[in-house]
């Protein structure tokens, strides 16, 4: 979305996913930049070094989401190290693998805790890993901070050591309806999810807003990420000819499903998408001009009016020759939350940040962050529009950097 906010005060970190490992060895994917998980030895902790952990999806089919994360949160390194680290010590990172599974992500944080003693959580990226960590996390008393996971259950177990830096599915799920509505032409609505639980969210969100806003739900399709040949449900949702598609999808599923609805001509007056998977950088190369005119929602670009936006945006191109997403963005404010906290703490004691994040207030490049009583930052969404292969700003309008566009149907496209 449209944040910017200086470097040095991004504190919007995603615990879930970082574990700080103070004197302890890696069993992850290595120290400051390592991937996959190489088991055993010291991670280089000493009187000078604070090694915290980071579990993001390193293989596995969200690794494209973990790769963004990993840019992120290397940035951010680079910062904090360079202005003196946290509590006076130079900082690492160490990286540890779930293969984008929830059951491999528990785990990782069962070993964090008995082989490193880690005091806090950064990530994972997906929800379902999410909410395995958040309640591994409960159990161990130690904060959670998520960067990315929008599923709504994951702030709602009722612990009080998760803390969610990004906007949620429900967010999603109400901007679109409210870009819709302002645009006026659509009265029926087709939903494409996939099955597990960011899909299912994201689906419940949408069935409940556009409820509320007015649309007619006239197809509700749920799919396996696994098997990529969708044409037959698009043929489905085809015959029913909906006004709006609204898709909650990962990245290969969204190339995908966006090149077999042209391959099929199944058209709509706006394809949407619950962010993710259509808003990952790389989203508009890969699906080529099948993903022009979709409509995402998203949480941050680099032309947000938060400073320090652009020059994440800059750094990370310079650094790994990427255009980054709001992914990159969150794993990179949630490194600097969780600095803020550990210094407020004092110390690096696990209730100590925990009490710390529970009353932050600070001001990141990702926008201001604030947890509410459930660990839930309130931040905004933006929706972006791919335009001749670029994300544009078209919603809401003291965000837009351009104007929504209509969608032409496919025989009509160039």
């Amino acid at each position: 979305m449209h944040n910017r906010r200086p470097a040095r005060m991004l504190a919007t970190l995603t615990l879930a996913g970082l574990f700080a490992l103070a004197g302890c060895g890696t069993s992850g994917s290595g120290a400051s930049g390592g991937s996959g998980n190489t088991g055993g030895g010291s991670a280089g902790s000493g009187d000078n070094t604070l090694t915290l952990g980071v579990i993001t999806s390193i293989t596995g089919a969200d690794s494209e989401f973990g790769k963004a994360q990993k840019e992120g949160y290397e940035v951010a390194l680079d910062e904090i190290n360079a202005a003196g680290g946290i509590l006076g010590k130079q900082v690492k990172l160490v990286y540890l693998d779930d293969k984008s599974s929830a059951q491999e992500a528990a785990k990782d944080v069962d070993q964090l805790v008995s082989q490193y003693h880690a005091q806090i959580i950064l990530g994972p990226y997906s929800s379902g890993s999410a909410l395995a960590v958040v309640k591994k996390a409960d159990t161990y008393k130690i904060p959670d901070i998520v960067p990315t996971a929008t599923a709504a259950n994951v702030t709602q177990t009722g612990s009080k050591y998760v803390f969610r830096l990004c906007a949620t599915s429900d967010d999603y799920a109400k901007a679109i309806c409210e870009l819709l509505k302002q645009q006026g032409d659509a009265k029926t609505m087709a939903i494409v999810h996939e099955d597990q639980n960011f899909g299912t969210s994201a689906d419940k969100a949408m069935v409940n807003y556009a409820k509320q806003y007015g649309f007619e739900v006239v197809d509700d399709e749920s799919y396996s990420t696994k098997d990529l040949d969708y044409k037959a449900m698009l043929q489905r949702v085809k015959q029913k000819h909906p006004d709006v598609i609204y898709f909650a999808s990962y990245s290969k599923d969204a190339v995908a499903l966006m090149k077999q609805a042209q391959e099929i001509d199944l058209n709509a007056k706006y394809f949407t998408a619950a962010g993710t998977g259509f808003s990952v950088g790389t989203f508009p190369q890969d699906a080529g001009p099948a993903a022009e005119y979709t409509l995402a929602a998203g949480q941050w670009d680099p032309s947000a009016k938060w400073p320090g936006a652009k020059e994440f945006y800059d750094k990370v191109h310079a650094k790994f020759g990427d255009y980054p997403s709001y992914h990159d963005m969150e794993a990179y404010a949630a490194l600097y939350v969780a600095k803020e906290a550990i210094e407020q703490a004092g110390a690096y004691d696990g209730q100590k940040i925990r009490d710390a994040l529970a009353s932050l207030q600070m001001e990141t490049a990702f926008g201001p962050v604030h947890f509410d009583s459930t660990g839930q930052n309130a931040h905004p969404v933006i929706v972006t529009q791919i335009q001749n292969g670029k994300f544009v700003t078209v919603f809401p309008s003291d965000a837009a950097t351009g104007k929504l566009l209509p969608t032409p149907p496919w025989s009509q496209r160039k």
